[in-house]
């Protein structure tokens, strides 16, 4: 089962994450966990990300893609993977798509978390607060939100068009909204 789990911040992504990779026994690959790693092991995509992030900027998305490549070409990728964190806009959903048609390993679901903003905004503020963060104010929040809503509804598109996207309300219980999930993708599920 190869997955990715798409939703705002706040909506659940990397907690879902963490339950599908025990239920569906594949690897959640988080691409700012992959970043650190390979910054840390100090391999050559680490290197050269790690010059760009010295630099200040954003690493690209072809660094991104190349970690992302070696990443699946591990053993423990042979049957799927849940991506939490990528693609964050149109560019990266294709570069992605070209990535495993070329590797053989097609997406099957991409799974969209929908929750309200309303909720997203204090699920956020409650989560900066027990962080001791200050920077997330609600309206700062907002901002971010919108910001996401304008990178990530074309990668939205990207997956309905490809007959791949799956909406699960993502409010209520982790058990309720892991249960839609799994219910969403039980027929890729059956098959393989």
């Amino acid at each position: 089962m190869r997955l990715v789990l798409l939703g705002a911040p706040g909506s659940g992504k990397g907690t879902q994450a963490a339950r599908l990779k025990d239920h569906l026994q594949v690897p959640h690959i988080s691409t700012g966990d992959l970043l650190r790693a390979e910054v840390a092991a100090g391999s050559d995509l680490g290197r050269q990300a790690k010059a760009v992030m010295d630099r200040g900027e954003l690493v690209s998305d072809g660094i991104l893609l190349g970690m992302l490549e070696d990443r699946f070409s591990r053993p423990d990728t042979r049957n799927g993977f849940i991506l939490d964190g990528y693609p964050r806009n149109l560019a990266q959903a294709d570069a992605l798509d070209g990535l495993l048609t070329r590797i053989g390993q097609p997406m099957d679901y991409a799974v969209q978390l929908e929750v309200p903003v309303d909720l997203l905004v204090d699920r956020i503020a409650g989560r900066a607060a027990a962080e001791g963060r200050a920077d997330d104010s609600p309206e700062s929040v907002r901002t971010r939100l919108k910001v996401y809503d304008t990178q990530t509804a074309p990668v939205i598109e990207f997956y309905r068009a490809h007959g791949q996207l799956t909406v699960v309300n993502g409010v209520g219980s982790l058990d309720e909204v892991f249960n839609r999930i799994v219910e969403a993708i039980s027929p890729a599920t059956e098959v393989g």
